[in-house]
C-alpha cells in the first residue's frame, strides 16, 4: 500500500478493526510484520458480512489478535490496555454519519463521547507512547472557505456527528494537559475506496443501481455540491506516517487535515462513478436520479489544506478520484458477481 517505515518492535492496538479505514490500516501494519490488536464491536449500522469478510482476511495474519469488544462499556478498555499493553493506539472506533445522527442521537452520545472518554482514561491508567484518533472534516460545520485549515472556527457544528467529533479534540486535548498523553487527531475528508461502508454515497448509489432503483442526490439542481474525496490508500498512509511522530511541547497534542486536497463536485463525481463501473461490468451504465434539497446537516462544500500534515510527516496524497473510483468498481463487480 504504502512504502511509510513503522516500528515493528511495538505494539499496535486498533479500535474498530473491522471497518473500512481500521481494516486498511491494520493490514498494512500487519503486512511490514508489526503486532496489531484489533478492537470492534462488530455493530450492525450497516451489513456486518462486510465486517467479518474483512476480519478473516486479518486473521490469516500470525501477528494479528481479535477482541470482539464494545469499548463504550467502562471495564472493557481498561480490560484490552491490561491485557494486552498497546504502546500505539489508533482509536477509529466510532458512529458514523451525519444524516443516522439526526435518527439515532443515543448512539453518538454513547459510541463516540463515552466510548472515546474510556479510551482516554485507559491510556491514563496504563501509559501509552503515542494516541491517534479519528476526527473529522464535519468539524468546520458552516466555516465553508476553501481550503479549510486546522486554525479555522470549528465553534460551529451543524450536526451532532459533528459535535460529537468536535467533542473528542477538546477532550483529547484536555488529557494531553493534564496527563502529557500524547494525542493526534486527525480530520479526515470523505475516504472512500474498495470494501468501503455501504451507507457512502459512491457505494450506496452502486447499490442502487444494480438493484434497480434510482439515486437520490441532495442539491436539488440548483447548487453544486463538492467534497474532498480521499482514496483509502492515501488516508492510511496520513495516518501511518503519524504513529510514530509524537506531539511534543508542554501540551503534547495536534491536529492534521488529511485530504486529497482536489475537491470534486458531486455531478463529475457521479459521472466518474458511472464511467468506472461501466468499464468494470463491461455494462451500459447510466444512474436514474432524483434531486432532493441539502440535507439537515450536510455542508455544502468541503477542501483540506494539508501544508501541516505535509511538513510535519510529508504526507502527499498519490491517488487521483479516477484511479480510486476505478479501483472501487473493479472490487465491486468482483465481490458482488456482477455479470
Amino acid at each position: 500500500m504504502n512504502n511509510v517505515e513503522t516500528d515493528a518492535q511495538k505494539g499496535y492496538l486498533i479500535t474498530g478493526a473491522a471497518g473500512f479505514i481500521g481494516y486498511f490500516l491494520c493490514k498494512s501494519l500487519l503486512e511490514k510484520g508489526c503486532r496489531v490488536t484489533g478492537v470492534d464491536s462488530l455493530n450492525d449500522y450497516y451489513d456486518v458480512t462486510l465486517k467479518k469478510d474483512r476480519l478473516k482476511r486479518l486473521e490469516i495474519f500470525k501477528n494479528f489478535v481479535f477482541v470482539k469488544e464494545d469499548i463504550s462499556k467502562r471495564e472493557a478498555a481498561g480490560k484490552i490496555f491490561k491485557a494486552y499493553r498497546p504502546d500505539i493506539v489508533v482509536h477509529l472506533a466510532a458512529q458514523p454519519g451525519v444524516r443516522y445522527s439526526l435518527v439515532n442521537p443515543d448512539a453518538y452520545i454513547q459510541n463516540n463521547i463515552v466510548g472515546f472518554y474510556n479510551m482516554l482514561e485507559a491510556c491514563r491508567q496504563y501509559p501509552v507512547a503515542h494516541l491517534v484518533y479519528a476526527s473529522s472534516s464535519s468539524v468546520y460545520g458552516l466555516n465553508e472557505k476553501g481550503p479549510l485549515t486546522e486554525s479555522d472556527l470549528t465553534d460551529r457544528p451543524i450536526s451532532l456527528y459533528a459535535a460529537t467529533k468536535k467533542s473528542n479534540e477538546l477532550t483529547a486535548y484536555a488529557y494531553s494537559c493534564l496527563y502529557k498523553i500524547p494525542a493526534t487527531g486527525l480530520r479526515f475528508f470523505t475516504v472512500y475506496g474498495p470494501f468501503g461502508r455501504p451507507d457512502m454515497a459512491y457505494f450506496s448509489f452502486t447499490n442502487k443501481y444494480f438493484a434497480g432503483e434510482p439515486i437520490t442526490v441532495y442539491n436539488n439542481q440548483k447548487s453544486e455540491t463538492y467534497r474532498d474525496f480521499t482514496y483509502i490508500d492515501d488516508a492510511v498512509e496520513g495516518i501511518e506516517r503519524t504513529l510514530n511522530h509524537y506531539p511534543a511541547g508542554s501540551v503534547p497534542h495536534c491536529v492534521y487535515n488529511v485530504g486529497n486536497s482536489h475537491p470534486e463536485s458531486l455531478t463529475v463525481f457521479i459521472e466518474k462513478l458511472e464511467k468506472s463501473l461501466c468499464e468494470a461490468s463491461e455494462k451500459d451504465i447510466v444512474f436514474q436520479k432524483l434531486y432532493e434539497p441539502l440535507q439537515q446537516g450536510d455542508v455544502t462544500a468541503t477542501y483540506a489544506a494539508i501544508d501541516r500534515i505535509k511538513d510535519a510527516v510529508g504526507f502527499v496524497p498519490k491517488t487521483s478520484v479516477e484511479e480510486g473510483l476505478k479501483k472501487f468498481a473493479a472490487w465491486y463487480v468482483t465481490f458482488y458477481d456482477i455479470r
